[in-house]
């Protein structure tokens, strides 16, 4: 408990209405919540009542909505609470440049970009859940943290593992880093069997809660495929020292492997929480009331190696790898165009993929990035190739 001797740590939650925005102000709360906290802001999208709650709830200062068209409904929401309301992607910026120690980057797709870069620029500690920084920004993200002076801690539970099991005093000895991986609802299902699935059968994840766009995502990999990239950038290693391998309990969040044979693994029971606890009190660990593992109950773990056939995300990760660049932003943003397609039944699941990479074949050259204004020129492009794409299979279809 805060004795009064040191203020309260100030945090900001860049979607508090999401699974990890929620599941983190739930962590907040077991700690201590506002004797040992001050939020500055909480940022949503559409969810006006949820994140009016929240704001009370947690007493921020500000809190945001990314939809310009929802600032009246949030504003009458905290009327007479003395919360302040906003709206649009400026006000996003806004909420991030608060004066935080701690930013939660939760805000899902490329529409996080920005504002972690200014909580980055600024000097906060970052913790990531946002893949898309990483993924279509990395070099850029990374020194941008480095220059503000703050840390970035991982939240996404594979690479929170890495981190825990990846010890600082023997990086030189780093052979392999293996992200497990569920594979999702269709694990066994064969590509005729995926051909006709829909987003509501898609989002159902066996072992995670998550959103929309993180349980699809699971379910065609591309999860998978962004967190290869992530790795790569987060923890400085070549391509080829990065692995996947579909583990179904969903137990062993990851494992990192050294050169005299030994393996590293964190297991826990899947909750973000957890991961979402130790970014928010690196390097020490805090009690939280989660489950804890029974390992008789468990009895056996299971591994088998992913398939770039049924699951074709994985490859296209290795050549966004392996050509390097902007690569990462396109393949995110073509992605992100098919996958609202798919939601919006325009386009079918394996659709995703095709699409996604025949947008890196016609960018292909598109080379690196020295400016944030080029990866939103990468992305802006891509996300318009893939547009074209879908409308053309629209018309065939």
């Amino acid at each position: 408990m805060n004795t009064g001797n040191k203020r309260p740590r100030r945090l900001t939650i860049l979607g508090s209405t999401g699974s990890i925005g929620q599941n983190t102000l739930d962590v907040i709360e077991q700690l201590g919540g506002r004797e040992e906290f001050e939020i500055a802001a909480v940022t949503g999208n559409d969810n006006i009542e949820l994140l009016a709650r929240q704001a009370q709830a947690c007493g921020a200062r500000l809190a945001v909505t990314a939809s310009e068209n929802q600032y009246e409904a949030l504003k009458s929401a905290l009327a007479g609470t003395g919360i302040a309301a906003a709206a649009g992607k400026e006000a996003l910026l806004e909420a991030a440049s608060m004066d935080a120690d701690w930013v939660m980057a939760a805000i899902v797709g490329t529409a996080g970009l920005a504002p972690t870069l200014a909580a980055a620029e600024r000097g906060a500690d970052i913790a990531l859940a946002n893949k898309e920084c990483l993924v279509s920004a990395g070099e850029l993200f990374v020194r941008a943290v480095k220059e503000g002076g703050g840390r970035l801690i991982p939240v996404d539970s594979e690479h929170s593992a890495i981190f825990q099991a990846l010890e600082d005093d023997q990086f030189h000895a780093l052979e392999r880093i293996i992200l497990t991986a569920s594979g999702g609802p269709f694990r066994t299902w064969n590509r005729d069997q995926m051909a006709n699935v829909t987003a509501a059968v898609a989002r159902a994840h066996p072992n995670w809660s998550m959103g929309l766009k993180i349980s699809i995502g699971s379910a065609s990999m591309f999860n998978k495929a962004l967190e290869m990239i992530e790795a790569k950038h987060l923890f400085n290693v070549r391509p080829e020292q990065i692995e996947v391998i579909i583990h179904p309990q969903s137990v062993i969040h990851s494992m990192v492997g050294y050169t005299d044979g030994s393996v590293l693994a964190q297991l826990g029971c899947p909750d973000m929480r957890t991961a979402i606890g130790y970014a928010l009190n690196y390097p020490t660990r805090p009690m939280l009331n989660v489950e804890r593992l029974d390992f008789a109950k468990l009895a056996r773990l299971d591994f088998e190696a992913p398939d770039e056939v049924r699951f074709p995300a994985l490859r296209l990760a290795r050549t966004a790898l392996e050509r390097g660049g902007l690569q990462g932003a396109i393949m995110n943003a073509a992605e992100e165009v098919a996958f609202q397609a798919f939601v919006e039944s325009r386009v079918g699941f394996l659709d995703m993929a095709a699409i996604a990479e025949a947008v890196m074949d016609l960018m292909a050259d598109a080379g690196s990035a020295t400016t944030m204004s080029e990866v939103f020129a990468a992305d802006a492009e891509a996300r318009r190739r893939a547009g074209e794409i879908v409308l053309q299979k629209e018309k065939a279809a």
